[in-house]
């Protein structure tokens, strides 16, 4: 149960993102011939976002935040998730803030930090070097070297990648590609020479990038953590921002539900409205119940970080699973149901399909989180 102060973030980010990140503004950005294509981000809409505190929401106060939690922050990622705001809530706040954060190191907090909360910065975190969610599979190596360390690889879906001021590399120091010890944290300046960031084109036409470093030197400094124990920050990180990830995408399927049941009520067929079919029906109260239970595993995984409890990775990876099933349900009984207009460009239900499968292989598929559920119960 919301509080009456959540209640209220909740309708503020709502607002928000209706005014300032409707689906046509997404749509305009997609746009080859719009100026902010090459970005694929509203940096106004970003900044006002800050300006409203929605940005720096979980981020402490001794920085400028609210000092809030991961519910607040999904409340936050469910409105997004309901125009498709292709936003850097999840790579800057969920991953960058975090990991910056649960490093200890001060001085780099106290800098970038209150940038993040005013919307001044944003930092992305490069771990994925394959097709296939696999955090702890990393060649990149990073050499000791003068007073720092070179490192030399390549990096594939980077989440923001390019528009990232700074970005969070994770390279090996130590061990082979598939061990989680030996994992190392780079902080990075997006200038930084040999590092070359290209930006890729995704089916849902979300911000991702594809990094080659070569030779690319960095101080001792830049080093997040301790060497070698760059999985203690990275894991905890890659939990926090499933679980963002799930909100937004939570979002996303009760936005397809309520247009589906809005399009059932107007379209008719035969003199009357197709949904008072029963067969409609049916399949409509079986996602009804669906998104009932998505809600609640959603909610319970929030609380579950915020309160640091022992299941919360548990409640993370239940909640992958069963919103990346879902979304992909909800999605496409909504094409089913809209019928040929839903695989047209002019509506909208089919960018939220694209959208349900990107985000159900992001940070682990279904499969991953139920193999990942096994593992925890020890099975």
């Amino acid at each position: 149960m919301l509080s009456e102060e959540q209640r209220a973030l909740a309708t503020t980010a709502r607002q928000f993102v209706q005014q300032q990140l409707p689906i046509s503004a997404a749509r305009t950005l997609w746009d080859v011939e719009h100026p902010h294509h090459g970005s694929g981000l509203s940096r106004a809409a970003w900044s006002k976002m800050a300006e409203l505190g929605l940005v720096g929401a979980c981020l402490p106060m001794a920085h400028g935040g609210s000092g809030l939690g991961y519910v607040e922050l999904g409340l936050i990622a469910e409105a997004c998730g309901r125009s498709l705001a292709a936003t850097p809530l999840i790579s800057t706040v969920a991953l960058g803030a975090s990991v910056l954060l649960a490093s200890g190191q001060a001085s780099l907090c106290e800098r970038l930090l209150p940038k993040i909360i005013a919307g001044d910065r944003i930092v992305a975190l490069a771990h994925d070097e394959g097709s296939r969610f696999a955090p702890h599979r990393v060649a990149t190596r990073a050499v000791a070297d003068a007073g720092g360390y070179r490192i030399d690889g390549a990096k594939s879906f980077v989440l923001d990648g390019h528009l990232a001021d700074q970005l969070v590399v994770v390279a090996r120091t130590s061990g082979a590609e598939t061990e989680r010890d030996g994992l190392t944290l780079f902080m990075l300046e997006r200038d930084a020479a040999g590092l070359e960031v290209q930006r890729l084109h995704a089916v849902d036409h979300r911000n991702v990038s594809a990094l080659r470093l070569t030779d690319v030197h960095v101080a001792d400094g830049a080093v997040l953590g301790q060497p070698g124990r760059g999985a203690d920050l990275l894991d905890p990180a890659l939990m926090r921002a499933t679980a963002v990830l799930c909100a937004e995408m939570l979002g996303g399927v009760c936005e397809v539900f309520d247009r589906t049941l809005q399009y059932l009520k107007e379209r008719k067929q035969f003199g009357a409205p197709i949904g008072s079919f029963q067969a409609l029906q049916h399949r409509a109260a079986r996602l009804f119940c669906e998104i009932q239970l998505s809600k609640t595993i959603v909610a319970e995984a929030m609380e579950a970080i915020d309160g640091g409890r022992d299941d919360a990775e548990l409640l993370v990876s239940t909640a992958k699973t069963r919103l990346s099933d879902v979304y992909m349900l909800v999605a496409n009984e909504a094409i089913q149901m809209h019928g040929g207009i839903g695989v047209t460009d002019e509506c909208d239900i089919g960018l939220f399909l694209k959208r349900a499968r990107v985000a159900a292989m992001t940070f682990g598929t279904a499969a991953y989180h139920r193999d990942r559920f096994a593992a925890l119960r020890g099975f």
